[in-house]
């Protein structure tokens, strides 16, 4: 199973580049691509805005870890854009595509395969749900029906999009789903 990593939003409310920043001493862009690893979700499609990122970010990881490196075509031009420009490379290579954002750095490992042993044989994807929002950038996806849907150029929220598929819910506590997007998150 493969897994698509976003990274290449411009973090303009946070101020900073948002897998950059430490928590308990790991970058947030580490401590996600560790769980999805760890949940055996590689390679690991670390999608970004800039090729000047790649020698940044590398870094910042294990080097056992397959990455593989895929530059947006328009830069900043949103996650929509980001999956299905990176759907269509992919193809139909992987039955399953595990979506993550780097500004979920309390994401685990158990989340990742919570959501594997969930999805159901008829689903499009599963959407986790901390009980009061869903987070559809962290749904397990099958790329296929996705890509025909988003692909439809629809401009409504992925939210609303993905709720429209055959789809499961997993809910997941608040914490683990926590992302940060200003400063005050973090506290």
């Amino acid at each position: 199973m493969v897994s698509l990593l976003l990274a290449g939003g411009m973090s303009s409310r946070m101020g900073i580049d948002k897998a950059l920043i430490e928590i308990n001493g790991e970058s947030c862009i580490s401590r996600v691509v560790n769980s999805l690893y760890l949940s055996g979700l590689s390679p690991i499609i670390i999608s970004i805005s800039d090729v000047a990122l790649i020698k940044k970010y590398q870094i910042l990881l294990d080097p056992s870890i397959e990455v593989e490196w895929s530059i947006d075509l328009e830069k900043y031009a949103g996650p929509i854009e980001s999956i299905i420009e990176n759907l269509k490379k992919i193809g139909s290579k992987y039955e399953f595509v595990q979506l993550a954002t780097v500004d979920v750095p309390w994401i685990t490992e158990h989340f990742f395969r919570n959501l594997q042993d969930m999805i159901g044989n008829n689903d499009d994807l599963i959407i986790p749900t901390d009980g009061e929002r869903r987070h559809p950038l962290l749904s397990l996806i099958r790329p296929k029906n996705i890509l025909k849907k988003l692909a439809e150029g629809d401009r409504r929220p992925l939210n609303i999009q993905f709720s429209e598929l055959k789809h499961s819910t997993l809910f997941e506590s608040k914490d683990i789903l926590k992302n940060i997007n200003n400063p005050h998150d973090l506290i």
